[in-house]
C-alpha cells in the first residue's frame, strides 16, 4: 500500500501506539533538515536530527547547562603552553547498528582521526570523494590552528595546536565535532556511496536514525547498547515535520506531539491555560539581527547601514513581535555572556536623522534593497516575515525601498552565504558559552562565506578577536572583547534587534526534560509518564 505523507506519518504514529505508546515520543518540529552530517551545518534544524540524536563529541556540554562533562572522552589533559590536548577515549562504545552498516569494532582513535582529518585535510581520500565545507570548523579558524592530530594509542588522541586557544575544549562540544565512524566511512567509499554519510547516519548516540520523509517525518530509536543508559528512556522518538506554528499547537492540544518546537509568543498564555500541557521558560542566550551584506553599494557605507539602524522603530517591532517575551538589543551578544560591555546603547529611533545620513552618503530617495525574511520560526525571532514588513514600512519612511524575499530554509541558508542578499533577518543563540562563538563566527574575516552574513572584514577587529583567542586570561580576553564590540558598533555590519525569553511547550506527561541554553533541542534523559 502507498501512503501520502501525511497518512504514512499517522500509519507510523499508530504502529508505534500499538506497540509501546507510552515509549513513543513525537516532536513537532519546525523545519526539514538538509543533511544528517553535522560537520557541514551551522543551523538547529540539522543539529537536533543529528548532533542532539545520533551522535556524540569527544567533550559535551551538560544537560541544560554550560559547563563540560565527559563525552566519548573520559578525560583530557592540556599542556602547559595550552598547544596540547590529549583526550583519553572512552572504551567500549559501540557505533550503532542499522539496516546499511553492521560495526565489526567498537569506537577508537581512528573514528576521531577520520572526523578531525576530513575537515582538516581537502586530500584526504572520503573528502576528496565526497567535497564538503565545514562552516563552523573554518568560521571559528581551527582549520588554521589546528597542526595535527595524532594518536598515541587505541584510546589516546592528541591534538597539537599552532598557538593557545582559549575556547578549544568548549569548541568540541559543539555539534559540528560529532564523532563519526571511521569503518562505515570506508565502507561507503569502497562502494561508491560516500554522500550517504550525509544521508544514512551512524553514530554512538542515544538515538539510532531509522528512515526520513523530508518534509513529513524523521525517525529513530532508542540506542539500547547507549554507553549512558539511563539517558535512553525513549523507544522511540519521531520528528513530525511541521512548518507551520498554528499546525503545531493544534497537534500539541490534540496530542498528537508531546512537544512542540518554537511557539508563537501570542500562543504561550493559552497554553498555560491548558491543563494538558506546562510550558518552560528562561532567559534566552540568543540575539535575533539584521546582516547588511556591506560587499554591496550603499551598504558598504557605514553611514548607510547606521541610517537604516536608526529608521527602524525596534521597541514596536519587540512589543508586536516578541509580545512581552523579549527586549530590544543594544548590542551584539546578550547580557548574559561574559565579556558583553554594557556600555555599549544602540542608537535611538530618529528617521530624521536618518534621512540626513542617506542624504550626506548620496543615497537618493526611492532607493532599492532586497531584504531577505527567514521562513524559520526561530526563539531569537518568532515571526521573521512580520519582522521585515515593519521595518519595510520604517525604511519607506526615509525614502529606502525594501522588496521581502524569502526562500525554503535550506536554500536561504546557501544563497546567503553566497552573498546574494542585500539585508537577511537572521538570529543566533550561543553554542559553547565563550564570546569567540559570537564575536569570531559571526564577524571574523574568515567567517564571510559562512556564518559573516554581513560579508564585513575589518583588520583591526580581526587582531583583537585573535589576541582575545591566544590568552587564557579571563579578565584580559574581556577587555579585548569590549574593544571588539565598540568597532562593531561604529561600523555597525548588524542591526542587533531582540534577545527573547526561550519558551518550550509539552505535554504534562513529559518528564526530565530540559530546555538547552545553546538553542538545540536534545531528547537523551526524557521519559513519558504513563
Amino acid at each position: 500500500m502507498r501512503f501520502t505523507a501525511p497518512a504514512l506519518l499517522a500509519a507510523l504514529l499508530f504502529s508505534g501506539a500499538q506497540a509501546q505508546a507510552a515509549s513513543t515520543l513525537v516532536y513537532c518540529s519546525e523545519a526539514s533538515p538538509a543533511g544528517f552530517d553535522p560537520a557541514q551545518y551551522t543551523s538547529g534544524t540539522e543539529f537536533d536530527a543529528s548532533a542532539e540524536t545520533v551522535f556524540n563529541r569527544l567533550v559535551q556540554f551538560q544537560r541544560g547547562g554550560t559547563a563540560l562533562e565527559p563525552g566519548l572522552a573520559s578525560r583530557w589533559e592540556v599542556s602547559a603552553d595550552g598547544k596540547a590536548y590529549t583526550f583519553h577515549l572512552r572504551e567500549g562504545v559501540k557505533f550503532h547498528t542499522t539496516q546499511w552498516f553492521t560495526p565489526s569494532r567498537d569506537f577508537n582513535a581512528d573514528d576521531v582521526l577520520f572526523t578531525f582529518n576530513r575537515m582538516l585535510d581537502k586530500n584526504q581520500p572520503f573528502r576528496k570523494a565526497y567535497p564538503a565545507e565545514f562552516p563552523y570548523f573554518t568560521d571559528m579558524g581551527l582549520d588554521q590552528n589546528i597542526r595535527s592530530v595524532s594518536k598515541t594509542d587505541a584510546h589516546t588522541v592528541v591534538f597539537n595546536l599552532d598557538h593557545a586557544d582559549a575556547a578549544f575544549a568548549a569548541d568540541l562540544a559543539m555539534s559540528f565535532a560529532s564523532v563519526q565512524s571511521a569503518e562505515y566511512a570506508a565502507q561507503l567509499l569502497a562502494a561508491g556511496k560516500p554522500q550517504q554519510l550525509n544521508t544514512l547516519p551512524v553514530g554512538t548516540g542515544p538515538f539510532v536514525f531509522s528512515r526520513y520523509q523530508k518534509d513529513a517525518l524523521i525517525r529513530f530509536d532508542g540506542n539500547r547498547e547507549y554507553f549512558k543508559p539511563e539517558q535512553v528512556k525513549l523507544d522511540h522518538l519521531i520528528f513530525a515535520i511541521t512548518p507551520d506554528p498554528a499546525t503545531r499547537l493544534q497537534k500539541l492540544k490534540a496530542g498528537e506531539c508531546q512537544v512542540s518546537g518554537y511557539a508563537r509568543p501570542v500562543d504561550l498564555a493559552a497554553m498555560k491555560q491548558d491543563p494538558n500541557l506546562k510550558v518552560l521558560e528562561q532567559p534566552g542566550f540568543n540575539v535575533g539581527f539584521l546582516a547588511y551584506n556591506t560587499q554591496h553599494p550603499p551598504l558598504d557605507d557605514p553611514r548607510v547601514r547606521q541610517a537604516l539602524d536608526m529608521a527602524i522603530d525596534k521597541k514596536a517591532i519587540v512589543a508586536t513581535v516578541f509580545q512581552g517575551a523579549g527586549q530590544v538589543a543594544q548590542n551584539v551578544i546578550p547580557p548574559n555572556q561574559w565579556s558583553y560591555d554594557s556600555a555599549i546603547h544602540g542608537a535611538p529611533y530618529d528617521p530624521e536623522k536618518a534621512k540626513a545620513l542617506l542624504a550626506a552618503a548620496g543615497v537618493k530617495p526611492g532607493t532599492q534593497v532586497a531584504l531577505w525574511a527567514m521562513t524559520v520560526q526561530r526563539a531569537s525571532n518568532p515571526n521573521a516575515r512580520l519582522s521585515a514588513q515593519m521595518i519595510q514600512a520604517d525604511w519607506a519612511k526615509v525614502g529606502i525601498q525594501a522588496n521581502i524575499v524569502s526562500y525554503e530554509w535550506g536554500e536561504y541558508i546557501k544563497r546567503a552565504k553566497a552573498g546574494e542578499h542585500d539585508v537577511l533577518t537572521y538570529g543566533w543563540t550561543g553554542d559553547n558559552g565563550d564570546p569567540d562563538n559570537w564575536l569570531g563566527v559571526l564577524y571574523s574575516c574568515a567567517s564571510i562565506g559562512g556564518s559573516n552574513y554581513a560579508r564585513w572584514c575589518n583588520k583591526p577587529y580581526d587582531e583583537l578577536i585573535e589576541k582575545a583567542r591566544l590568552s587564557a586570561d579571563k579578565a584580559e580576553r574581556t577587555r579585548l572583547y569590549e574593544q571588539a564590540q565598540q568597532i562593531i558598533r561604529e561600523q555597525m555590519p548588524v542591526s542587533p534587534m531582540a534577545h527573547s525569553v526561550v519558551a518550550q511547550p509539552m505535554r504534562k506527561n513529559v518528564q526530565g526534560f530540559a530546555i538547552n541554553p545553546f538553542g538545540v533541542t536534545g531528547f537523551y534523559g526524557v521519559s513519558l509518564a504513563p
